[in-house]
């Protein structure tokens, strides 16, 4: 604990002052740098400050959105999570704003998933994590997609079967194999996500699989592989042998 001493006056430590974007060296401007150095030397709350363009009168768009990547841990993935309505609770950022956000968010995934041609063969459970991390892999619910594959094993089709809550969603084999059937599909491929980050498969995912495997095998549908995907990571029952 600090003793304060008769007489003694306490040092001023000023405050340093907030520049705004207009006020910043030339290389400092997010806009200038792009232009004289290329986007790619950008970093992420740059980037987001030459997308947004406007702060607000004494909180410059460079401060916003670094405190908005700071919000969030410099994380992009932890970003794509907030709703609406929570990015509009964050001061300088309305309507507007929240949408421009999520709408590059959103490019982003379409991005990612245009990145593997969809007439290439499936040859291996990477192909399935590196088609679908990108549209269920960071996502707060749990959601079940199927592929469905000709002889070749080429994507024909994909459906969102069901999405579920936080841990857990429900799941329709009738359903499935009724759509597999009228897409004259070949085989298929089960994927789904798990919220929790956790790779390890669930008694009910066990359960599923199984039971999936039996119905396909009735109705002469191959079953290539269950795939539970997260962000950063995937399982793979063909792989593990447990298929």
């Amino acid at each position: 604990m600090d003793k304060s001493v008769p007489g003694q006056k306490e040092y001023i430590i000023p405050e340093r002052p907030v520049k705004t974007v207009k006020e910043m060296d030339e290389d400092q401007q997010p806009r200038e740098k792009a232009e004289k150095y290329g986007v790619g030397v950008l970093s992420v709350p740059e980037l987001w400050a030459i997308i947004l363009r406007t702060g607000t009168p004494g909180y410059p768009i460079t401060e916003l959105c670094r405190d908005l990547m700071r919000d969030n841990g410099g994380s992009l993935h932890r970003l794509e999570r907030r709703t609406k309505q929570e990015l509009c609770e964050k001061k300088g950022i309305g309507n507007t704003k929240a949408i421009q956000i999520l709408a590059v968010l959103e490019l982003i995934k379409k991005y990612f998933q245009e990145d593997i041609p969809q007439d290439d063969p499936i040859r291996s459970s990477t192909q399935i994590f590196d088609r679908m991390r990108h549209k269920i892999g960071n996502l707060d619910h749990e959601e079940i997609w199927m592929l469905l594959l000709n002889r070749r094993n080429q994507v024909i089709k994909e459906f969102k079967l069901t999405s579920g809550t936080g841990n857990a969603s429900v799941f329709d084999t009738k359903n499935a194999l009724k759509l597999a059937i009228l897409e004259n599909a070949d085989g298929m491929i089960l994927c789904h996500n798990h919220p929790s980050g956790t790779l390890k498969p669930s008694p009910q995912d066990d359960n599923l699989t199984r039971d999936l495997k039996q119905a396909c095998k009735y109705m002469n549908l191959r079953l290539l592989d269950h795939v539970i995907v997260t962000s950063k990571g995937y399982y793979s029952y063909n792989d593990s042998s447990n298929l």
